[in-house]
């Protein structure tokens, strides 16, 4: 570490200490042997964090609060228990042959060395407080196991179910509970081990279940006892900022934490049924989300047709389907791709899931006046080129946004429709003009997410349809794809370009059907067309394409 002069020198220009406490530390420091920055700590004089963030600004070294950090049981193995408890360090995380390490004196040539023979690993040091590092051993070491193991030692601390009255006290209490502490850190960590995007924490008479979703689709894990629900609950709620002593009403809150040198964005919502409150985390991967449109699982020629319309100077562009179909990302992706220091893009989101550079983006706030309407109206003040909603909802947010792109704005939006032809009607039973529509709609692209065939385990099968024999393809699961058969999703599109004839035809309010016929006539491959030609190609599987679409 640097000369400590130079560190209370620092710590005494930032106002964080005086001359006279130095003079005070100094002489403890005679008296009672101990270093001069643990009297200065111990006695109160800085807070070891003031102290520790002081330290890593004048060695050029990073300062890390483990506090929010949660580090991959299989980090922590490759650093034995007895090093990091005699030496005070904790393993955070592995990128390629270099592992970080937290430190209390990330100079420490010889323990780094030591690391390094240990591990046969590159050894980076980054700063952290000597508690907190502590503090992490203490979490980390000991149950480093499964989701089975935690729970097993969970058991054995022998929590009682608690009565529905109990203090807050007590429930705060129980939330920094060792055990507990390390079950919701494991959860997460599992979570995003697992690409889950939700965590479903369900309250039942007599257990507790834990599920999460992945793909799309609710997997039920390891659960532990009913016991164990205040405390888990709780930890929970402690976490992410919530009321710990409301149970009867609904609550929304957010945390974040760091798994592997990358931020992971959870909101939490909770909300009360007979047997407790049930509890539903969202987590939000930045490292997972796809802004580039090539990776979204579009076809060449629908990709092509897709930027040639989202590098249009104006008209109104639509991406449509149910909830969870991947609207929003796609949307995201869209406006990356055209984002450049040349254009303003403003966004009006409900929530704003991911923050984009360059990108000036909003959220609703209806008790304080911005709905998507208000707050579309105010953009259009900000001299935007490109405006995304987040939803069209009623007829006041339609008949803003034709103005919009009437008078030279580009204007991305979604709508919950089944089909791109739907979406025409949607907008007329809302109660806009078919003149506007037919002049500022530009294109409606409709879409499903479906589940991507296991590339490690997937077999090819026959099937025939109108005498034809295709080849398909389904997985028999394994361990990559935890027997799913499935890893990860793709989009299926039906895009929609708004051309002279289907201009015609909504002026004259003409039927979907007859809108969709002079669509598909123009080119347009529907959902479950494009469904199938990836399914024949091996990326899906017919029943999840039959799952997601309908045939017109």
């Amino acid at each position: 570490m640097k000369d400590i002069a130079v560190i209370l020198e620092r710590l005494l220009s930032s106002g964080l200490i005086t001359k006279e406490q130095i003079v005070k530390a100094q002489e403890h420091s005679r008296i009672s042997g101990a270093t001069l920055d643990k009297v200065l700590i111990k006695d109160g004089m800085v807070s070891e964090e003031d102290f520790a963030n002081t330290v890593a600004d004048e060695i050029g070294i990073p300062f890390v609060d483990l506090k929010d950090y949660l580090i991959d049981t299989d980090t922590i193995k490759l650093v034995p228990e007895k090093l990091a408890r005699d030496k005070n360090i904790i393993p955070l995380f592995r990128i390629s042959n270099t592992l970080t390490v937290a430190m209390g004196d990330p100079e420490d040539i010889i323990t780094i060395d030591e690391l390094r023979l240990k591990t046969g690993f590159d050894i980076e040091t980054v700063l952290a407080t000597d508690s907190a590092i502590r503090s992490a051993i203490e979490q980390y070491y000991g149950v480093t196991g499964s989701m089975e193991d935690v729970l097993e030692a969970i058991d054995k601390h022998k929590l009682i179910k608690l009565p529905d009255n109990v203090s807050a006290k007590v429930l705060e209490d129980l939330a920094q509970e060792a055990p507990i502490v390390k079950f919701v850190n494991l959860l997460i960590m599992e979570a995003v081990k697992s690409r889950a995007s939700d965590i479903h924490i369900e309250p039942e008479e007599d257990s507790l279940r834990i599920r999460f979703r992945i793909d799309g689709f609710l997997h039920e894990i390891s659960s532990p006892s009913k016991n164990m629900q205040a405390a888990i609950i709780s930890r929970i709620k402690v976490l992410s900022k919530m009321d710990i002593a409301e149970k009867r009403k609904p609550q929304d809150g957010q945390l974040q934490m760091r798994i592997e040198n990358r931020n992971i964005d959870v909101r939490v919502a909770s909300f009360p049924t007979v047997y407790g409150e049930n509890v539903v985390l969202r987590i939000l991967d930045k490292a997972n989300v796809i802004l580039e449109l090539s990776q979204l699982g579009f076809v060449k020629e629908v990709l092509a047709t897709f930027q040639e319309l989202i590098k249009q100077p104006n008209g109104i562009m639509l991406v449509t389907g149910p909830t969870g179909s991947g609207k929003t990302t796609t949307l995201y992706a869209a406006i990356q791709t055209i984002n450049s220091e040349e254009r303003n893009i403003i966004t009006l989101e409900d929530p704003v899931e991911y923050h984009l550079p360059r990108i000036r983006q909003s959220q609703i706030n209806p008790k304080a006046g911005v709905t998507f309407a208000a707050g579309l109206r105010s953009i259009l003040r900000q001299d935007p080129d490109v405006i995304m909603v987040g939803e069209i909802r009623d007829l006041e947010t339609v008949d803003i946004a034709v103005q919009a792109a009437l008078t030279g704005h580009l204007v991305f939006s979604t709508l919950h429709t089944n089909d791109a032809a739907g979406t025409i009607s949607r907008l007329l039973d809302m109660g806009a003009e078919p003149f506007l529509v037919s002049s500022s709609v530009i294109g409606i692209l409709a879409q499903r997410l479906v589940r991507a065939v296991c590339p490690k385990c997937k077999e090819p099968h026959k099937e025939t349809e109108d005498g034809k024999e295709y080849t398909y393809y389904r997985s028999k699961g394994c361990g990559y794809c935890k027997n799913t058969g499935f890893h990860g999703r793709l989009g299926i599109f039906e895009l929609m370009v708004i051309d002279d004839k289907i201009r015609k035809l909504i002026s004259t309010k003409a039927s979907s059907e007859e809108i969709r016929k002079a669509a598909q006539e123009a080119g347009m491959r529907t959902l479950r067309e494009d469904g199938l030609a990836r399914a024949r190609t091996g990326i899906t599987t017919l029943e999840e394409v039959m799952r997601v679409s309908i045939e017109h």
